[in-house]
């Protein structure tokens, strides 16, 4: 069972969603919503494969907001098609009509993907070093067993690199492996090899977050 502070409102209206799909290709398509809150969405029919945690945008009427994957329905149950959206700009409204006040709202959802490791929002520096080249970003969220860097190049999914996380005065260096790409906002990152030393370096780091930086999934199937 979850809690949702901001109950949803039932209603269809027609949407744009665009960005880039789980093999790096930009999309752009017409779909409809279910439901939506002041900061969230959920869409029907969407038929681009989208990844966990990937930035995408919507746009309704002249409004145009980003907007970030929570969940995907699984194929072959009645949530195919489905997904879950979290404004990642909330002080920017994409809705032009009024909608529920905040309250606890009951919410249960089934057959939803899920990563095996919790992701956290955080806000770490970060060193990309790719092919004899390196850059600066920033840890908008992180997990044991990846990260997501709003950095502005968009490097190619399956791109091989290493990565060194700042805590305070140390880091962390990981490989890792692009998962997923937003050109112009970031890339989603799987580690792929990692000592323990900064394994442990990371869970201690995480575990000084306060509870409301953890981002709770459902599950269907692992996802890094």
């Amino acid at each position: 069972m979850g809690r949702r502070s901001q109950p949803r409102k039932q209603v269809e209206v027609p949407v744009r969603i665009f960005g880039t799909d789980s093999a790096g290709q930009v999309f752009s398509e017409k779909v409809l919503t279910v439901s939506i809150s002041r900061n969230g969405a959920e869409l029907a029919a969407v038929r681009s494969k989208l990844n966990l945690d990937e930035i995408v945008g919507l746009t309704y009427g002249a409004n145009r907001v980003h907007f970030r994957v929570k969940w995907i329905g699984g194929a072959g149950t009645p949530k195919a098609g489905h997904v879950g959206l979290l404004n990642i700009a909330p002080q920017k409204p994409l809705w032009d009509f009024p909608l529920p006040p905040d309250a606890v709202d009951d919410f249960q959802l089934a057959s939803v993907e899920h990563r095996i490791a919790p992701r956290f929002r955080c806000q770490n520096s970060v060193e990309v070093h790719v092919q004899g080249a390196s850059f600066w970003g920033t840890v908008a969220d992180l997990s044991l067993g990846g990260c997501y860097i709003e950095m502005p190049i968009p490097l190619q999914p399956g791109t091989k690199l290493r990565v060194g996380i700042w805590f305070g005065q140390t880091k962390s260096w990981a490989d890792a492996q692009v998962a997923h790409r937003t050109p112009g906002l970031g890339i989603g990152l799987k580690f792929v090899q990692i000592s323990e030393e900064d394994r442990n370096q990371i869970r201690r780091f995480l575990e000084s977050l306060a509870p409301f930086a953890r981002k709770p999934m459902r599950s269907l199937r692992s996802r890094t």
